[in-house]
């Protein structure tokens, strides 16, 4: 089984560790992770997409498109993907969190989870180099790419457009229009934020969703607006 990389800085590893409520109780404990959380994100962006590029398919997956690249890379970098490599790591137990935090199941908690998974590959970027961390990411993410392409069902490739995209595609076919997301509520304290959204078409209210992450709701409410019309 995969281990999680050993960062030497002990400064980065603390910091890719810290969670911002952890700092409202001990200002004086450095950095939250959230800037490395950020650098993450893009190292991740990065490293999958290029996975992907390279990654060499059968016959019939030779040439894997950029639409369909583009969408499989989402879906491999989603909050849900990213939490379940946390969990894989054990990362909420080594977290930094305040008292309120790990009150409100913050240790268990996706959206927390995939933001430390993040800092704390920004933080073993910083602390090796891009290669370094490509041999760690490409084979953590290409077992999981390979049972999203190839599952053990007879599900199609079809399966790789998320729910925002096969929306927007009837969306498109049925009246012209891309469909509009809308932010109509956000509830919970700064560590647990989670947000209401709504996706129209033309006005009308097609399907809402809640997440932790503005674009999770949204995937949520295209998720909601597909079943409504049996496409899903």
């Amino acid at each position: 089984m995969t281990q999680l990389p050993e960062i030497k800085n002990e400064q980065l590893r603390q910091q890719a560790l810290t969670h911002r409520s952890y700092l409202n109780e001990h200002p004086n404990a450095g950095e939250d992770n959230e800037r490395l959380e950020f650098l993450g994100d893009a190292v991740l962006g990065f490293l999958v997409g290029e996975l992907l590029f390279k990654n060499r398919y059968p016959e019939d997956m030779t040439q894997m498109s950029e639409a369909n690249m583009t969408r499989l890379r989402s879906v491999l970098v989603d909050e849900k993907q990213l939490a379940k490599f946390a969990i894989q790591f054990n990362l909420g137990e080594l977290l930094r969190l305040g008292k309120g935090a790990i009150r409100d199941g913050g240790r268990t908690n996706p959206a927390l989870l995939s933001d430390a998974f993040e800092a704390y590959i920004g933080a073993y970027y910083l602390d090796t180099n891009i290669d370094v961390v490509r041999e760690f990411i490409h084979p953590l993410f290409s077992t999981v790419a390979n049972e999203m392409v190839f599952p053990q069902s007879e599900t199609t490739p079809q399966t790789l457009i998320d729910c925002k995209n096969r929306f927007q595609q009837w969306a498109l076919e049925k009246y012209g229009e891309n469909p509009k997301y809308y932010v109509v509520g956000e509830s919970g304290p700064d560590h647990a934020k989670e947000f209401c959204i709504e996706v129209r078409v033309r006005d009308k209210v097609y399907g809402d969703g809640k997440g932790r992450r503005k674009q999770d709701a949204e995937k949520k409410a295209a998720e909601v607006a597909l079943q409504k019309f049996g496409l899903l």
